[in-house]
């Protein structure tokens, strides 16, 4: 694709950048379909091609975007299918990411618009404050019909009661000794909502042998904010973390930085970029994104240990795009789940996104909504009991259009290595699924040019 920056914008490194990745875009015409957006609505705008020319034309321009291009812009879900799709490996992200910082510091949005997205952003990466709006959320239910839409539909998506504070059981001793030590990266949302998470988390990697070192508190990522165009507050959330960081390997030292959360572990692995050019953190942000595994990597690393008599439940494996796209990491969750003994089976549509995306829910909950009845139905397909995710936002899409129970892959490790029953199964009959011989698992991840999901679906 041609570019018209002038010699003047291409003094600005971040522009050469954008300008590099417009002319990589060949337009093969594959990312279309596999686009959530564009086979929702038809529009070659809403399709990445189409907004990578939309994006050219903006930056180009250099000043105040219109309102059609940003409503464009805005109903992208940083899914990310079209990175795994496209043949000329355009990079995407980067590009949506400079486009999305240029209209947060150009555009001014209509003041419900500004507001409604200032308290995403304000309460979202702070435990505290999401804790008490859950409980505000909880008294308004009943007066959801008399509330702007964007309150309603957030309100929707509100678990019944607001989760306890985790309280981490004891681990067994750890067999065969310490083999590591690691950072748990906790997640600002999953402290409030997903705290199970983070205790399952925790006692299947101190029962493989690791000793864990809790990051939580307001260590946020900053991926909310960089995913919104915020940069100087996603900047400052994840130079933050990055001094957590940095004082553990400094300290008694580190061998991984673990999350179970995909869309903090695409964020924290993308640290290497986002502070290239900045000296200052650049080495440290280079250092924790080389380190940075999600939960089913470690444990491909480590290798499970798993019991033999664990029921056969038919599970459908969801691929969080975050974890699929942004981190190609495809294979370690399916393989440890079937050597687990679970009946994985896959899903329809695979590559497509559920809805969830971050704050895309919250900010976009008609095309969210029609994704996630979409997901739910291919789900409700497969036959399956439950379905397992690697990541909290799309859990919470998918029970509120999925009648099946949700749980994270890391509580069925958990379970299958020796912890409780996660408690979103324990109205299943698993007698009903007798045990099987578990699959034999490997440690050979999917290579990313292996992976073409549109052949695959096609």
């Amino acid at each position: 694709m041609q570019t018209g920056f002038s010699a003047q914008q291409l003094t600005d490194p971040r522009l050469v950048e954008a300008e590099r990745i417009i002319k990589s875009c060949v337009r093969h015409g594959f990312c279309p379909q596999t686009c959530p957006t564009y086979v929702l609505l038809g529009d070659e705008n809403d399709s990445p091609r189409g907004r990578i020319d939309l994006m050219r034309a903006m930056l180009e321009q250099g000043d105040r975007p219109d309102a059609k291009t940003v409503g464009h812009l805005d109903r992208c879900l940083s899914c990310l299918a079209c990175e795994t799709t496209c043949a000329a490996r355009v990079d995407y992200r980067h590009l949506l990411e400079r486009a999305r910082i240029h209209i947060e510091e150009n555009f001014r949005r209509p003041w419900r618009e500004r507001l409604w997205r200032a308290l995403v952003a304000g309460v979202l990466p702070h435990p505290t404050r999401l804790r008490f709006a859950l409980r505000l959320g909880r008294l308004a239910r009943p007066f959801a019909n008399l509330l702007p839409r964007p309150v309603t539909e957030l309100l929707k998506l509100l678990p019944a009661a607001v989760p306890s504070v985790g309280t981490p059981d004891a681990a067994p001793a750890a067999r065969g000794g310490r083999r590591r030590r690691v950072a748990l990266v906790m997640g600002c949302v999953q402290q409030v909502m997903g705290a199970h998470i983070n205790d399952a988390t925790r006692r299947v990697l101190e029962r493989h042998g690791c000793e864990v070192v809790s990051i939580g508190g307001d260590a946020c990522c900053g991926a909310l904010s960089l995913h919104m165009g915020r940069q100087i507050d996603g900047l400052a959330r994840a130079r933050a973390l990055l001094t957590r960081l940095t004082d553990e390997i400094d300290g008694a030292g580190l061998d991984t930085i673990v999350v179970s959360i995909s869309g903090c572990g695409s964020t924290l692995k993308d640290y290497a970029h986002l502070f290239a050019s900045d000296p200052r953190w650049r080495d440290a942000a280079a250092q924790a994104a080389a380190m940075t595994r999600d939960v089913s990597e470690l444990l491909m690393e480590i290798g499970l240990d798993s019991r033999s008599d664990m029921p056969a439940l038919p599970i459908a494996y969801h691929d969080a795009c975050s974890l699929q796209h942004g981190q190609r990491v495809i294979e370690p969750p399916r393989r440890l789940l079937k050597q687990a003994g679970f009946d994985v089976r896959e899903v329809p549509e695979r590559h497509f996104c559920c809805g969830s995306a971050g704050s895309y829910n919250l900010l976009q909950a008609e095309i969210a909504n029609q994704l996630g009845a979409r997901k739910a139905a291919a789900i409700a397909a497969t036959g399956v009991r439950a379905v397992a995710a690697g990541n909290l936002g799309c859990m919470v899409q998918l029970a509120h259009h999925s009648g099946l129970p949700l749980v994270h892959t890391v509580e069925l490790l958990d379970w299958a290595s020796g912890g409780p029953l996660p408690a979103a199964l324990a109205g299943l009959d698993l007698a009903a699924y007798p045990p099987r011989a578990a699959a034999t698992v490997g440690a050979v991840m999917a290579d990313r040019d292996e992976i073409n999901y549109w052949v695959y679906e096609t």
